[in-house]
Order: structure tokens, then C-alpha cells, then sequence
């Protein structure tokens, strides 16, 4: 078994992990996450969405997030848009990394976006040539990949296709998304094979969510497959507003526990991580969903865990 000997964690809390909060975040307290996370030796941190505040209220104060944060040598700072519209304003913002959306699932692609995947690749076409003429980098998310809350089951050659079209338009990754968090090992071995036999299995991150208490084992599984790039969320924030009861991301401190576990360099902080998610849970007044997070907080408690 042939496991990387370094991961890159691409931290999606103050982006994913917060954007469905019903309660305002103050902008303050996203950009101290944001340095706190960047602190811990994180180096990839997707700060906010250049969204419209219609539809996503909690990222309404996406440039004025961009202006507060100190930003680290080394760390990227990479935004999510939808459009051009979007684009030009995450541009005026001074993004040096953006990252576009696609569905493989139609039903939730017109759900979610308004459009067919077809349309969406079509709509994200300008976006990336745009992005790329200002040497700005372009990620690619593909969401609904082990499963639709619509469609159900999702064909691994679905995915695999808008892999390749990603990857063909500019996009420099392409993350696989577990949205609603149905996965096994198994099918995420599915997927991965399936898009490894259209994109550089270096260019494909997985990005997975904890809704049937697979998602370290998912990890697992990617990084057997030649994985390298995982998404995670401190305190294992966030949701997804179209597939009811569905779990936040995984979290960034049981991917680092598992990672060190097994010798992987991360360049991660794990208590520094664990900080970082007390901080947040406290502004947001919930526990985290961390496991390992839950298990520090009660052994600093002097607990059994």
C-alpha cells in the first residue's frame, strides 16, 4: 500500500463551513478565523464566496473579508464564484485563486444554480479564461459525486466527464464532493478511478462530508487510491441547504489525527487547529462536530474520553 508522503488541506470553514449559518458572522470574527487557520500552518484557505447576498446572506461581506485579512507568505487565500459577475468582483478584490462549481447531478444542478451542467461548464468557460489572463488559478468542485438528494445514485462516469471538461477548460484541480455524505469506501474508490482515467491523479482533490460517519474513512480510502489534496473544515462546519439533514465537511482536526497517525506531513498544527475551532464554536455558540476535537476539549477538562 503505496499512501502519499505529504497532503496538502485545503480549509474550507470560513467559505463552506460557514456560508449556510443562519445567524450573521461578524466580518471581524471570519477574518481572525481566517489568520488563526493560517496560523496552524494551513496554507490553502477558502475565505468566502463572491455570491450574490440574495442568495447567500452570510457571504454578503465577501470584500470586506478579502480587505481585513493579514495575509501569510505562503497561504492562499482562494474564493468561490459563480459567474462573471462574480469573477470581476473577486478580481477587484485581488483574489489570486478562485474556484467554480459544477454539479453531477442535473436535478441538482438546476437546483442549486439554476442551470443544466451543461449550461453551468458553459457559464464557467469565460470565468476561467478570464481568471487565467490576470494569472489568476481556477479550482474545479464537482458536488454530488457519491450521490443526488434528488437523483440518488450517481454514475462514476458522469463524474468523470465533467472532470475532464474541467480540467480541459483551465481549472489547475478538480475536488470531488461528497455533498450529502452517502459515500463508502468503496464508491469513492469508484469515483476516483473513474476520473484518474481523465485527469492526473495529482490534479484531483476529494472533498467529503460526514453525514453517515464515513468521511475519515473516505479519506482513507482516497489516499490508498494516490489522493493527495483533502478539503476539510475546522470543527467540521457547514451543510448543505439542498439535502436535508445532511452533516458538515469533515473535519481538519480528525484529518490531521489521522494523517499524523499514519506519518503523512501536513505542516498542520493540530492543537493550533483545535484552538482555531474553539474559537469559531464559541462565536457560533454550538460544540463542534470534531471527534478529536471533542475528545482534546475533555481531556484539557481532565475528562475520560
Amino acid at each position: 500500500m503505496n499512501l502519499p508522503a505529504s497532503v496538502r488541506i485545503v480549509e474550507v470553514g470560513p467559505r463552506d463551513g460557514l456560508q449556510n449559518e443562519p445567524r450573521a458572522v461578524p466580518t471581524a470574527t471570519k477574518v481572525e478565523l481566517i489568520e488563526r487557520l493560517a496560523a496552524a500552518g494551513l496554507r490553502t484557505i477558502e475565505s468566502t464566496a463572491f455570491v450574490s447576498p440574495k442568495w447567500v446572506p452570510q457571504m454578503a461581506d465577501h470584500a470586506e473579508v478579502m480587505r481585513g485579512i493579514r495575509r501569510a507568505p505562503g497561504v492562499r487565500y482562494p474564493v468561490l464564484v459563480p459567474n462573471m459577475k462574480g469573477f470581476e468582483a473577486a478580481a477587484a478584490a485581488g483574489v489570486d485563486e478562485i474556484a467554480v462549481f459544477a454539479a453531477a447531478s442535473e436535478a441538482f444542478s438546476k437546483t442549486n444554480i439554476n442551470c443544466s451542467i451543461d449550461e453551468s461548464l458553459e457559464r464557467f468557460a469565460p470565468v476561467i479564461e478570464a481568471a487565467r489572463a490576470r494569472d489568476i488559478r481556477v479550482r474545479g468542485y464537482i458536488s454530488c459525486v457519491a450521490g443526488c438528494p434528488y437523483e440518488g445514485e450517481v454514475a462514476p462516469a458522469t463524474v468523470a466527464r465533467i472532470a475532464r471538461e474541467l480540467y480541459a477548460m483551465g481549472c489547475y484541480e478538480i475536488s470531488l464532493g461528497d455533498t450529502i455524505g452517502v459515500g463508502t469506501p468503496a464508491g469513492i474508490r469508484a469515483v476516483i478511478e473513474a476520473c484518474a482515467a481523465e485527469v492526473p491523479i495529482e490534479q484531483l482533490a476529494v472533498h467529503l462530508h460526514d453525514t453517515y460517519g464515513q468521511a475519515i474513512a473516505n479519506v482513507y480510502a482516497a489516499l490508498q487510491m494516490g489522493i493527495s489534496v483533502v478539503d476539510s473544515a475546522v470543527a467540521g462546519l457547514g451543510g448543505c441547504p439542498y439535502a436535508r439533514g445532511a452533516s458538515g465537511n469533515v473535519a481538519t482536526e480528525d484529518v490531521v489525527y489521522l494523517l499524523n497517525g499514519l506519518g503523512i506531513e501536513t505542516g498542520v498544527d493540530l492543537e493550533a487547529v483545535f484552538e482555531a475551532g474553539q474559537f469559531i464554536c464559541a462565536a457560533l455558540g454550538r460544540e463542534p462536530a470534531s471527534k478529536v476535537a471533542l475528545a482534546m476539549a475533555a481531556k484539557r477538562r481532565g475528562g475520560r474520553c
